[in-house]
């Protein structure tokens, strides 16, 4: 799967492995970069179901995000960058046609 236009801060945060450490110090640097290898592998998103981390879409001011577990509390946010998005006749997402995604954050949206 294509990830387009990570912030740039991000960007250089995961390139560099000792960015990503100061950053995002222990297993949530770990689960990061595994999160972000297993989106790069993936070629829909439907390919993210089974793995670990959970990868489900948000509700009410997130709506249209999505979401994998990183340590917890701490999430990657990402939405779908195709255009337009693939959708079903209801509106919902089409899991199995969305082959790009953007990445908005890493964060603890519980707070």
């Amino acid at each position: 799967m294509d990830i387009i236009s990570l912030d740039e801060g991000l960007r250089r945060t995961v390139n560099s492995e000792k960015r990503l450490r100061r950053k995002f110090p222990g297993r949530r640097g770990k689960l990061l970069r595994q999160r972000l290898d297993e989106l790069r592998a993936a070629v829909t998103l439907e390919d993210m179901r089974g793995l670990p981390g959970r990868c489900h879409e948000l509700k009410h001011d997130r709506t249209g995000q999505l979401a994998i577990g990183l340590e917890h509390p701490y999430r990657l946010i990402f939405e779908p960058a195709n255009n337009p998005i693939p959708r079903y006749a209801g509106g919902n997402l089409d899991w199995t046609r969305v082959t790009a995604i953007r990445i908005i954050e890493v964060v603890d949206y519980h707070d």
